[in-house]
């Protein structure tokens, strides 16, 4: 018994020292972009994430997806309650140690076991709609490889922990002579003609150990999934941008140089010392590093879903923008960022790469129409498009990249004080037409 509870004790530290490891990784990546201050509001935040994160209220926009994911979601987060009795059984060798609180304990593991069976319903409709149905969303081409591994993954994991769970309470004679709680694992339970007492007490052990050990696993491959918003979704939905959607936030460097060009003689700087050795800030962004922390926050926190890519008016008319790729390009070049720093002992060394060309192209940055589609439909309420504006800054204000009738319109306004090419005499020519 002691071994027994000596090697639970190492696969439980193992596991969330390795998860511990992970989550500040994750954490030295996302504070990779620059500051940003989404302290406002604390009780618009609150009640952001627990109507989004918490209530799921966007995902029942699309209700048979949004049912779907609440039993998902509600079944996996409820039955791994019981974690904590496996855990402290594990530890001390008890068995069902909160059997003690009688009709209740029944209460909950019954209830545990009816959502364990719709969990596993509601994952083989996800597995079917993904990989049978195939919905348009789900077969895109940014989905391809690893990304549709990822998903189906996942899905079997719930599948596998979900299964062990009911196998488990299902050849527990002890459990199952409580006559409580057993409102499905009474039917799976083994007659003695088909096992013997030996092999029923070895299948309970080999389910509960597997099931332990697997929800350890799948905790520690958070970190390399897109599952990662079942831990995010809720700081996400927390610091999300609470302004309007489609007010865009002014560059400071940029507002001060109109101040001085309207006002020469203003001391824009007297409040803040200027450091003259200190690198001249970028004009919007090029890679992860120029962005803020809480676009990398979304990054990391983005389902795949592809709500946002559906329902993206340049893609549904064949334009190369995905705004499902945009987030996944800057995670995935997040990460890239984050194993140069880990190969080179906390020190980045520049790589000749950047997310833009590299990762995202101009074309896709350019399609992009600025609707807010894809924040509107984004269950955790992620910003590709604060990305895709900060990336076209750049393109514009440090490389002068912009579309040739982009260049001309801003030529336009300079030159003549409007969009188009007229006369500034001629301006108001069109009241009398």
């Amino acid at each position: 018994m002691y071994i027994d509870n000596i090697l639970f004790a190492i696969i439980l530290v193992a596991g969330i020292g390795f998860f511990a490891k992970n989550v500040k990784k994750l954490k030295r990546n996302i504070n990779l972009g620059h500051d940003v201050n989404r302290t406002d509001n604390p009780s618009a935040r609150w009640k952001n994430m627990a109507m989004i994160a918490l209530g799921q209220s966007k995902m029942v926009k699309r209700p048979i997806a949004g049912l779907l994911h609440i039993i998902v979601y509600a079944g996996f987060i409820i039955i791994n309650i019981e974690v904590l009795e496996i855990i402290i059984d594990g530890l001390f060798g008890t068995h069902r140690v909160f059997s003690f609180l009688g009709g209740f304990y029944g209460f909950l593991i019954g209830s545990f076991e009816i959502l364990a069976v719709l969990v596993l319903v509601a994952v083989i409709i996800f597995w079917i709609r993904r990989n049978i149905i195939r919905l348009k969303r789900f077969a895109s081409s940014d989905l391809k490889g690893a990304p549709k591994r990822d998903a189906d993954t996942i899905l079997y994991f719930e599948m596998v922990l979900m299964s062990l769970f009911l196998v488990m309470n299902a050849f527990d004679l002890h459990f199952q002579d409580m006559n409580s709680g057993n409102i499905i694992s009474r039917y799976l339970t083994p007659s003695p003609d088909t096992f013997s007492l030996e092999a029923v007490i070895i299948i309970e052990r080999v389910a509960w150990w597997l099931h332990i050990t697997g929800i350890l696993v799948f905790l520690n491959y958070l970190y390399y999934s897109k599952h990662l918003h079942i831990l995010l979704a809720f700081p996400n939905t927390y610091f999300a941008d609470l302004n309007p959607k489609g007010q865009f936030d002014n560059l400071e460097s940029v507002t001060k140089e109109v101040k001085l060009m309207m006002d020469p003689n203003a001391d824009l700087f007297a409040a803040q010392p200027v450091d003259e050795n200190a690198v001249p800030s970028k004009f919007g962004a090029s890679d992860v590093q120029d962005l803020n922390w809480v676009q990398l926050l979304n990054a990391y926190t983005c389902t795949e879903c592809g709500r946002c890519t559906s329902s993206c008016p340049a893609n549904q008319t064949g334009k190369k923008l995905s705004p499902r790729k945009i987030m996944m390009d800057t995670r995935d070049r997040m990460e890239e960022v984050g194993r140069n720093i880990d190969a080179n002992k906390g020190v980045f060394v520049p790589d000749n790469k950047s997310l833009l060309n590299d990762y995202i192209t101009a074309e896709e940055l350019w399609a992009c129409t600025s609707c807010n589609a894809c924040v509107e439909e984004c269950p955790v309420n992620i910003s590709p498009l604060s990305i895709i504006m900060d990336m076209r800054r750049y393109l514009v204000m440090e490389q002068s990249a912009a579309p040739q009738s982009l260049n001309a319109m801003m030529t336009n306004i300079e030159n003549n004080g409007a969009p188009w090419q007229y006369n500034q005499q001629d301006r108001l020519n069109w009241k009398n037409e």
